[in-house]
């Protein structure tokens, strides 16, 4: 399989998009994206360093979704301070057992 490379040609001339903030689910997503990408590269790559290069590649993004992950479960679940943190049962078990 070929990969092609465009070139596009940069304006000195920044847009609004530029500065927009990234949101955690963008990162999530964008994160995908490359790794559906670096397996792509892995599964069509030769050479020994080249599969060893789509190998690291494919561990640090898969740490990277791990991590965006947790941080998006994080922001999921409820406040700290309550009593349904794990379980409904934990929660009922520590309620009656002080």
């Amino acid at each position: 399989m070929k990969t092609y490379f465009s070139q596009k040609i940069q304006t000195e001339r920044l847009t609004e998009e530029d500065y927009s903030p990234v949101t955690l689910k963008d990162s999530i997503e964008k994160t995908r994206q490359a790794l559906d990408i670096a397996y792509a590269g892995f599964d069509n790559a030769i050479e020994v360093d080249l599969i060893d290069s789509y190998i690291y590649q494919i561990n640090s993004l898969q740490k990277r979704y791990k991590h965006l992950s947790d941080l998006a479960a994080e922001e999921e679940s409820p406040q700290e301070g309550s009593s349904y943190k794990h379980s409904p049962i934990r929660a009922l078990v520590s309620h009656v057992f002080g």
